[in-house]
């Protein structure tokens, strides 16, 4: 019985030790966002309120961090 808990801590060790390493995934640039745009000239709804419409059109967008957001979360 010992020889076979031996063995299965051993197999266990040698399987921690050799397993593939994950790859660090690369972080998303900012050209790698694909959002519809309008053309120049295409007419512009304004909308006040809230409002469901059957097109939409991205005019601007921002507020992309390139950095990390690193945080103190202590007492």
């Amino acid at each position: 019985m010992w020889t076979q808990v031996i063995m299965l801590v051993a197999s266990l060790v040698i399987s921690y030790l050799t397993r593939p390493k994950p790859a660090v995934p690369k972080p998303a640039a900012l050209d790698e966002f694909e959002l519809p745009q309008p053309d120049e000239g295409t007419p512009q709804c304004v909308i006040f309120g809230d409002c469901w419409t059957s097109d939409w059109q991205v005019l601007s967008y921002g507020n992309l961090r390139t950095q990390s957001v690193r945080t103190k979360s202590g007492k």
